[in-house]
């Protein structure tokens, strides 16, 4: 049932929408066709900040906004959103080196593992598109594991191909630092983009079947990923330069590229992505934060004078309209990256439940159902097939022994 969201698609997005039966029932429809696959979601490092890594401290079933230390993801919001899978991202610091990253990374699997055991009949974990029709099918959330960044492996195949041995679907090359290997989109790099190191980790990510995630690298790192891999390529959580001017969104070109590969971007609701005005006045914040002493400090003076931006529902769609439009419906998806964005939100979207609001914003500019369909679902599982028959192709290749 979708429940919650549902009561907030029934008209135009504005502050006070008016019930519209009709397309209540259309995108009921289409969720029931093509349920949410996510590509990002980041509740597992919100649970090892807030909870002491233990999945069982709340409550998931309920409505986690309401605790005291509030989430913006739970099963129940999850099911009223239409989310029938979900890549649960086992991130950590770019901060966090050496064994120190990957002894972390494999804690945050184990919160998954754990969170998935506690919720046999929600949650079912999933490595092949075959495994999420099953899961979707049985009324579960097909549940994923995604390695945000390639710190994480600590310049180790062999750890890679662990993680993959452990149900690890995709890994995001970089975060917001760059390393030896490879440029992220946060710095200056120091790789050129890519070293043949890391054209040597895509390739075995293809022979894994592990997908890769070319969000948070630079433009030079995502133009050798793109031509390195035979796979298609995933953007987890990322959206359209052109719409939004910020390192962290996909200028034209590259969206081209990645529809020329297959691939999928998986458009996200973190409003710096969405708003240079919201993103202005998050750094001014951060900034009076700094000056007046950092955590803790008192900003209701400065938040009264300053008002926050509004940033809604039509700015994510604008999103997700520029890149069908540039690479085409069969290359667009949804990755939201919740639990993941500091508590922040568009008006209207501050929760996983928040996915068929954007579906009524697309369908009243005039999307039809197939192509609602293809965004939610229908893409990632024709990249998560694809990328399984190259991953067959290469079965005869042993393991490679690059360094960097």
């Amino acid at each position: 049932m979708l429940l919650t969201s549902l009561a907030l698609i029934l008209a135009p997005a504005q502050d006070a929408p008016r019930p519209d039966p009709a397309m209540k029932a259309r995108i009921e429809r289409v969720l029931k066709r093509a349920p949410v696959i996510d590509g990002h979601n980041d509740l597992p490092w919100a649970l090892r900040q807030q909870y002491e890594s233990n999945p069982a401290a709340i409550d998931l079933t309920a409505d986690t906004s309401r605790l005291a230390k509030p989430l913006q993801t739970d099963l129940a919001r999850m099911r009223s959103g239409g989310v029938g899978g979900q890549f649960w991202s086992v991130y950590v610091p770019a901060s966090m080196k050496g064994a120190d990253a990957v002894t972390a990374t494999l804690e945050q699997i184990d919160i998954v593992r754990r969170m998935v055991a506690a919720h046999p009949d929600r949650l079912q974990f999933a490595r092949a598109a075959a495994d999420v029709r099953a899961a979707m099918k049985a009324g579960r959330i097909a549940s994923m594991l995604g390695v945000e960044g390639g710190h994480q492996i600590d310049d180790s195949l062999g750890v890679l191909r662990e993680y993959a041995a452990m149900g690890v679907g995709y890994m995001t090359l970089t975060h917001s630092a760059s390393i030896g290997w490879v440029d992220s989109s946060g710095d200056a790099g120091n790789a050129g983009g890519m070293t043949d190191f890391g054209r040597a980790v895509i390739s075995e990510m293809n022979r894994l079947n592990m997908l890769v995630d070319v969000s948070h690298v630079s433009d030079a790192a995502m133009r050798a990923a793109i031509a390195a891999s035979k796979a298609p390529v995933i953007a987890s959580h990322s959206n359209a330069r052109a719409v939004t001017d910020h390192p962290r969104n996909i200028p034209d070109d590259l969206l081209r590229a990645i529809a020329g590969n297959g691939g999928v971007v998986m458009v996200a609701v973190y409003p710096a992505f969405l708003s240079t005005d919201w993103r202005a006045w998050s750094n001014g914040r951060d900034a009076e934060r700094t000056r007046l002493g950092g955590a803790g400090a008192d900003l209701s003076n400065w938040d009264r004078a300053n008002p926050e931006p509004p940033v809604t529902v039509t700015q994510v769609a604008d999103h997700v309209a520029h890149i069908a439009r540039v690479a085409g419906h069969d290359h667009v998806g949804l990755g939201g990256d919740y639990d993941g964005i500091s508590g922040t939100s568009p008006r209207g979207m501050e929760g996983v439940d928040s996915m068929p609001v954007l579906l009524a914003e697309l369908a009243r500019r005039g999307w039809t159902d197939d192509q609602l369909a293809k965004l939610t679902s229908g893409n990632v599982l024709r990249v998560m097939e694809r990328a399984e028959a190259v991953a067959k192709s290469m079965a005869g290749q042993p393991p490679s022994l690059a360094k960097p």
